[in-house]
């Protein structure tokens, strides 16, 4: 089964930041030359995560709040008596959201809901320069398939 592996590299500005990764994910299913298969994304490192959610202001703002009162900012986390780095919730938080997502697609093109898109979640306190992997496999059209 072909693979075919791109590096896209994204910069974030602030902790709760959101990036529809939606057309870069496409994009590098149709680099692929694959017309059915798996297209994997993955995020590299303990302070960022992969998921889908429909991208729209109002969930923008509903999503790090969630998630906000789910590993709140103003209580003590044991990796910040650690390394004093002020990003404890960070790790908690990608660490419930995760670090990839495998989506199908067929007919080379993603197989997302209609308010579907795919997004990069920064968790980390500061501004980064992030890599995200994509991995497609599948297969290429065969004659044989209508």
């Amino acid at each position: 089964m072909p693979v075919f592996t791109k590096h896209f590299e994204l910069h974030t500005e602030a902790e709760n930041d959101i990036v529809d990764i939606t057309g870069e994910v496409q994009q590098a299913i149709e680099e692929s030359g694959l017309d059915t298969g798996v297209a994997t994304v993955f995020v590299p490192g303990s302070t960022a995560a992969i998921t889908t959610i429909e991208f729209e202001p109002g969930l923008a703002k509903d999503f790090p709040g969630m998630l906000e009162r789910v590993a709140p900012r103003n209580i003590d986390y044991e990796h910040q008596k650690a390394w004093h780095d002020d990003n404890g919730r960070s790790h908690v938080k990608a660490s419930l959201v995760g670090p990839s997502l495998s989506v199908p697609f067929e007919g080379g093109v993603l197989t997302l809901g209609t308010w579907q898109q795919i997004v990069f979640v920064e968790f980390d306190v500061r501004p980064r320069r992030r890599e995200v992997v994509f991995q497609v496999m599948g297969e290429e059209e065969t004659e044989s398939r209508s």
